[in-house]
């Protein structure tokens, strides 16, 4: 699975598909007789014999063949061959391709704004019909609207990621009677009940190399769409909102409120000097309780320990904060933008975007999981691994406000510059919100 730069500086089965309910896409008779499409349930694709579809992406071995394996149902029922190239210089070689005219038939984005830059070369193409119809019945809209530019539909999610999880141990909890938050203020009430106890109630770490403070951005992200929703979330990418508004220093404050608030976090200075890596591990043992964190921080805690709900660690969805903001989700994930409109591409694309293939490269992931699909047409029982189900639950919620990471959005020179810098001062020194902000604001590029 794709995911964003922070996250990847982070994170360095066929029995489901009757369970699926389909579309119907172009059959011919050919194809019905020959029993090459049963796999894929009562969706039915055209015989395109011979013809070969190339896909690129960033994904490398193993996980890459997992994506082949995944397309082999297709491959039989319609002849067409799909080619997966992977690359480490993915971001850097598609470009050159594309304005080199030797674009793949199908490029695998991890960014919204790779999207648009492909777009404007002249050179993608817009999505199918059938993409779009299987789009808009399947996936929330905002994960259609990261996949369009200027108003029209290019690109179809493929994989998610989930940020917006809270981790703790369950264990912990059923020996001191806690149970998991619903509500912002439920979370911070038991916070207080935590903190009476004498306990830490949130672990915190932004400490990552060059790249410290990112956890402390996404904290921030968390809090503005659930304060604010999805449009002052993407008017602030853009710069329409500053950090200086009302609305960004209010989301601000609540950070403060929460994670810089020594009643929660104890020391809140150490939290600058502590690596995100290492934030969570005491969860298990009780010396802290809960660190909000994205789905790929189950991979930090050592061999042997037992992540599932009853377990020595697990994890809960990061309630939200205005109910006007139904199901607040901040994540990630990747799109899969053509270059070509053949019918074999086009057919390609269909696919791609299905209930059927989601549920055929989940069973690739079996039960230790790793792959997640915003696609609802996937029954949650088709999910092996539990975390990956709760991640699905919320970021296939067809009424969900989903939203991707903010500063990997922004100019580079604010989102990977000053607000890394900015909120680690933050944090370390006690810089205040004003002057955070002012400094945050200063460093937008003038064009």
């Amino acid at each position: 699975m794709l995911i964003s730069k922070k996250g990847r500086l982070a994170a360095t089965g066929f029995a489901v598909l009757a369970l699926v309910t389909t579309a119907l896409v172009t059959v011919t008779p050919a194809d019905a007789a020959t029993g090459k499409c049963a796999s894929l349930g009562t969706t039915h694709y055209a015989a395109q014999k011979g013809k070969t579809v190339t896909v690129f992406t960033s994904i490398l071995d193993p996980e890459l063949s997992k994506y082949q394996n995944a397309m082999k149902p297709f491959e039989a029922c319609t002849g067409i061959t799909v080619k997966w190239e992977g690359s480490n210089q993915f971001e850097a070689l598609l470009p050159v391709r594309v304005k080199g005219g030797n674009a793949p038939s199908i490029a695998v984005i991890p960014q919204p704004g790779l999207i648009a830059q492909m777009v404007a070369t002249g050179k993608a193409v817009k999505a199918p019909a059938q993409t779009l119809a299987n789009v808009n019945k399947y996936w929330s809209a905002g994960w259609k609207g990261y996949g369009s530019v200027n108003g029209k539909f290019y690109a179809a999610p493929n994989s998610a990621n989930m940020k917006s999880l809270v981790w703790y141990s369950p264990k912990q909890f059923a020996k001191y009677g806690y149970t998991v938050p619903t509500t912002w203020t439920g979370m911070l009430a038991l916070a207080d009940k935590m903190a009476a106890a004498g306990q830490t109630a949130f672990c915190g770490g932004i400490g990552s190399g060059g790249a410290t403070g990112w956890p402390a951005t996404d904290w921030l992200e968390e809090v503005v769409v659930r304060q604010f929703g999805a449009k002052v979330y993407a008017d602030w990418i853009s710069h329409k909102v500053k950090f200086s508004s009302p609305q960004i220093m209010a989301a601000m404050k609540t950070v403060a409120d929460w994670m810089l608030n020594p009643k929660y976090v104890g020391n809140v200075s150490a939290i600058a000097t502590t690596t995100f890596q290492s934030a969570g591990l005491g969860i298990p043992t009780g010396s802290c309780m809960m660190l909000q964190q994205a789905s790929f921080y189950g991979a930090q805690y050592p061999a042997g320990t037992d992540v599932s709900a009853n377990g020595d660690v697990y994890a809960f969805y990061l309630p939200g904060i205005n109910p006007a903001v139904k199901t607040p989700v901040e994540g990630g994930g990747e799109f899969m933008l053509a270059f070509s409109s053949k019918p074999e591409v086009a057919e390609t694309q269909n696919y791609l975007s299905s209930p059927q293939y989601a549920a055929n490269r989940l069973a690739q992931a079996g039960s230790s999981g790793g792959w997640i699909s915003a696609n609802n047409g996937v029954p949650l029982s088709a999910y092996k691994n539990a975390l990956d189900a709760l991640s699905a639950k919320y970021l296939s919620d067809k009424q969900g406000t989903f939203v991707f990471d903010a500063s990997d959005a922004m100019p580079a020179a604010v989102g990977a510059g000053a607000m890394w810098t900015e909120f680690t001062n933050w944090f370390a020194s006690g810089k205040s919100i004003a002057d955070v902000a002012a400094a945050v604001d200063s460093a937008w590029p003038a064009s």
